[in-house]
């Protein structure tokens, strides 16, 4: 007995340390998934259980009329539902975020592995347009979108969020390229491939990693934009969901439990990606996608 509880004393010292932070992970996970329950408990809840008073509560009984409205809309209180507006912003961030993440890859490749004179200095311009305040430039790039003929439409959301997305995805395979040994490249060049022969058989197969992060990343910023969606909209029918959720409102009262639905409606894509596909996004980061 004696020599056993020495060994338990130990055993319990070693385990005390991993168990701590355990609760202050679970304490943090609690704290940040508030708001998701504040939001799910009152989508379900009808709009006279919805108060400050009882917004902790348990709804009586669970429903989905909240989430069937917010989706569908009720033409009778003057609002539209989220449903059209949810597949405007699957067609907008889609296609946006492969279009910035292979002109980044083609980016990063070429400013990593083929440097040429001022190729320094040109990515110090890209990265300087991430440091731009978007406020600063809606005017010229409303003219610009209007002069294109995109004004008002889903593609010239797609084409403003491209161009505003290549100087982060560049950034990111910049530095998830510069892990890849540049022996590889003069190999391949040696074994007569060319520059976009070394790309396509080459970069592209190694890039998995990189592309998961860069996706992620894009695809979660261009869903959650409001202000280009807000500034190069202006149709209601054509606007993404964030814009549509703002205006989920009734013309004469504001009915918070179908309000709540909608944001998290808004939000279910996004935390989808990051639920199944957040391991992937560690271990693109891990690799080397952001680090330099």
């Amino acid at each position: 007995m004696t020599a056993q509880n020495p060994a338990r004393q130990k055993s319990l010292a070693s385990h005390l340390p991993r168990a701590i932070i355990y609760l202050i992970l679970i304490a943090f996970a609690v704290f940040y998934l508030l708001p998701v329950y504040v939001l799910l408990i009152t989508g379900m809840k009808g709009y006279t259980e919805v108060s400050l008073h009882s917004m902790w509560d348990l709804p009586r009984a669970f429903a989905f009329d909240s989430f069937a409205k917010a989706w569908f809309g009720s033409p009778a209180e003057g609002f539209r539902g989220l449903g059209d507006n949810f597949w405007n912003s699957i067609q907008l961030a889609i296609p946006a975020t492969i279009f910035s993440a292979m002109l980044g890859s083609m980016n990063g490749y070429v400013l990593s592995k083929w440097k040429f004179k001022g190729s320094n200095t040109l990515f110090m311009l890209l990265l300087f347009g991430m440091f731009i305040p978007y406020q600063s430039i809606l005017i010229p790039l409303v003219l610009l979108v209007q002069k294109m003929g995109l004004y008002g439409t889903i593609p010239g959301l797609i084409f403003v969020h491209t161009v505003y997305g290549i100087p982060i995805t560049t950034l990111i395979f910049r530095n998830y390229y510069a892990t890849v040994p540049s022996e590889l490249i003069e190999a391949a060049g040696m074994d007569g491939a060319g520059i976009l022969g070394i790309y396509w058989h080459i970069m592209f197969p190694l890039s998995l990693p990189g592309f998961v992060v860069v996706m992620i990343w894009q695809f979660q910023s261009v869903w959650n934009d409001f202000l280009f969606g807000v500034i190069i909209t202006s149709r209601p029918a054509v606007q993404p969901i964030t814009v549509a959720l703002n205006n989920l409102a009734g013309s004469y009262i504001v009915e918070w439990n179908v309000q709540m639905a909608g944001s998290l409606l808004a939000a279910l894509p996004t935390m989808l990606i990051f639920i199944f596909l957040g391991r992937y996004f560690m271990r693109g980061l891990l690799a080397g996608s952001l680090k330099g």
